[in-house]
Formats: C-alpha cells, structure tokens, sequence
C-alpha cells in the first residue's frame, strides 16, 4: 500500500466548475480507478493561490503508471484541460510530494 500526495492548479474564475466536474465523475472513471486500487482519493482547493492538494491510497503504486495508456483517463483530460494547468498530452501538470511525517 502507498499513499500519494501531489499539486495540481485549477485556472482563476473556474474552481466551481472543477468542482462540480468532479461531483458528476463518470463511473467508467470511478471503475478504473477502483480497479487499479486507487481508493481514498480526495483533491482540496487552496483558494489563495488555486493549488489542488491531491491524496489518495493506492494498492500498488506502479499502477499509477499504467492510468495514461486508458483510454477513459485520455478523455477526462480532455474534457479537464480547459480548466487547469495541463501537459501536452492533456494530462494535469502535477509535482509529487515527498511525505515528510506520518502518524497512523
């Protein structure tokens, strides 16, 4: 089991719409997810500076690796791109977090 933590940034003006984007996640999405073991996954909004603080629990994390070949995951970043900070190939710009404390 890993856990992973990693920053995102939503653009100004689209936080509601990034929001309920997520309230209405398909459930092809969900399911792939849950298939790769991913399962405590929240995303929080710092409103000062737009950053979203990504966590999630993963089985094994060198699933992660696998998610960009899906071709359901391609297309939430294509339907996400025009709202956040994203790469070429429309996935979000993300920098990993190195865990520093954890108390269980």
């Amino acid at each position: 089991m890993a856990r992973v933590a990693f920053t995102m940034k939503v653009f100004r003006g689209w936080e509601a719409e990034y929001k309920r984007r997520h309230d209405e996640i398909w459930d092809e999405l969900k399911g792939l997810l849950a298939e790769s073991g991913v399962r405590d996954y929240s995303i929080f909004l710092d409103e000062a500076t737009n950053i979203l603080f990504a966590y999630l629990v993963i089985d094994d994390a060198m699933k992660l690796d696998e998610l960009p070949n899906e071709p359901i995951m391609q297309k939430w970043w294509a339907y996400m791109k025009d709202i956040m900070e994203t790469n070429e190939d429309n996935s979000p710009k993300t920098i990993s977090l190195k865990e520093v404390f954890y108390l269980p």
